[in-house]
This record gives structure tokens, sequence and C-alpha cells, in this order.
């Protein structure tokens, strides 16, 4: 048992004599050194984050570099084009039912665009809606 403790132990030491007093990543200045004028961020997430590069929370992209997909959601969804509809009510399943969402009923009452709670995809009725009332978007879930 003594063994075992002394292992764990004298590894906890190798890896603090590591890790003190080195920066992962050379050149990084100390957060001190950080103002509004000279901070350089990261790549933004798909939630919004963009830390500087003297920021904690850099720390476990220290072994690779932060890989940001640029394809966020939002802007896919964005991209594809609203349904007309002639009906005042439709349904939206995600498209093919084994990848899909359970089934929502949309009301398409008022003009403007629709979205689907589940997928974001976008309904309107035709007889509602003029070409005006199209940038109004509703999120129904």
């Amino acid at each position: 048992m003594n063994r075992t403790l002394l292992r764990g132990a004298s590894r906890f030491v190798q890896t603090c004599q590591r890790f003190k007093g080195t920066n992962p990543k050379a050149g990084v200045p100390a957060p001190v050194d950080i103002n509004k004028k000279n901070a350089v961020f990261d790549e933004k997430t798909h939630t919004g984050q963009a830390w500087d590069q003297a920021d904690y929370r850099l720390q476990r992209f220290h072994t690779a570099e932060k890989m940001v997909n640029p394809n966020v959601a939002m802007d896919l969804i964005a991209q594809v084009p609203s349904i007309p509809c002639e009906d005042n009510v439709v349904s939206c399943d995600g498209g093919h039912p084994a990848l899909g969402h359970p089934k929502v009923y949309i009301n398409l009452d008022k003009p403007g665009n629709h979205a689907c709670g589940y997928c974001g995809q976008r309904f309107y009725n035709t007889h509602v809606t003029k070409e005006e009332h199209k940038d109004i978007n509703y999120l129904n879930c």
C-alpha cells in the first residue's frame, strides 16, 4: 500500500513540476498585460463565445488548436427558403419519420414566417402574408 501511495505522490509531484512556471502557449501575455487595445480574441463559437489570448478558459486547448465548426445551424436554416402554404394550419414532422421529430401543427393566421420549434423550417400563408410582411418571423414551440 505504501508503494502505491508513493508512486501516486511522485507522479503528482512530477506533473506539478512539469507545469510549474511554464506556459503551454509560448508568447502568450499574462492577464494583467491585456487591455481593450491589445486584446486578441480567438474564433467565435456557435454560442457567441470568444476569449482573449490570456483567458484561463483556453487552458483546455493547450495540446491542440481550438476547432470551431463554421456551419452554425441558425445560419444554415436561414438559407432555406420559407415554404408557401394555402392552408391556415400546417404540420411539420421534420421530414422522414425515422429521422425527424414529433409532428407539430403550426397556425399560419398571422402574416409573416412561422418557424417550427424543432427544426426551424419556416412556413407562411400565401393568402395572409404580403411581400412586405415576409420579414416578420414567429417561432412556434
